[in-house]
């Protein structure tokens, strides 16, 4: 089971590295061309993010793997899972503001404030998501706190595109240098958010495929 977990994470790892060209030429075509956006790979705060997001993806199918493997979750292996989708949710509110900010000051260059203010109120929402999803488990199965925090990553994901999709469009036809950056890490942040949602359905669908092929029931 750890091993289809790594599995799902590998794979959530290289799609975001696939998407990462043809999304950056769709967000600043005809600007951007191929060559320099290949550059990408080449800076290390792009590997950094990616591989936040896949260990994050890993943490969060700790427990779908012990409910496979019908080990009792504790409050404590919950924990790590818990913060990691309090993260998420700090992600998508950094995002929106991000988006929020280029839409309303146009090409007013944010000052070193802004950024740090976003992140610090990403960091503050993050705080809070996790209180929330912890309380959450309070008296909910394993899988039942998992799944409830993937359907509510799923639709701060979409509530983040809607703000995130219509300002950059907006940015992106505005006669300015570089098409909306903050805008574009908004739609960066919400797609990342919307597959990472995916990671524990994707697993136990493997999980049940495995079952099958080796004549167990699957019991999630």
């Amino acid at each position: 089971m750890k091993r289809w977990a790594l599995l799902v994470a590998g794979l959530y790892g290289l799609t975001l590295v696939a998407l990462t060209v043809p999304f950056t030429l769709a967000a600043f075509a005809p600007l951007a061309q191929l060559s320099d956006v290949a550059k990408a790979y080449h800076f290390w705060p792009y590997w950094l993010w990616l591989a936040v997001m896949v260990l994050s993806q890993a943490a969060l199918l700790l427990v779908p793997v012990d409910a496979s493997l019908e080990r009792p979750a504790t409050r404590r292996s919950l924990l790590l899972p818990v913060i990691t989708g309090g993260l998420m949710m700090g992600a998508l509110v950094t995002g929106a503001i991000y988006s929020c900010w280029e839409f309303i000051f146009r090409d007013k260059g944010p000052g070193a404030w802004v950024w740090w203010a976003a992140a610090l109120i990403g960091v503050a929402v993050w705080g809070v998501w996790a209180f929330v999803f912890f309380r959450a488990s309070r008296g909910a199965t394993p899988e039942g706190i998992i799944a409830r925090q993937c359907q509510l990553l799923l639709k701060g994901s979409i509530l983040e595109l809607l703000i995130a999709v219509p300002t950059h469009i907006v940015a992106r036809y505005r006669n300015y240098c570089c098409a909306g950056v903050m805008t574009f890490i908004g739609l960066t942040l919400g797609v990342s958010v919307m597959l990472f949602s995916f990671g524990p359905a994707v697993f136990f669908l493997y999980t049940a495929r495995w079952r099958r092929l080796r004549g167990k029931p699957h019991t999630l």
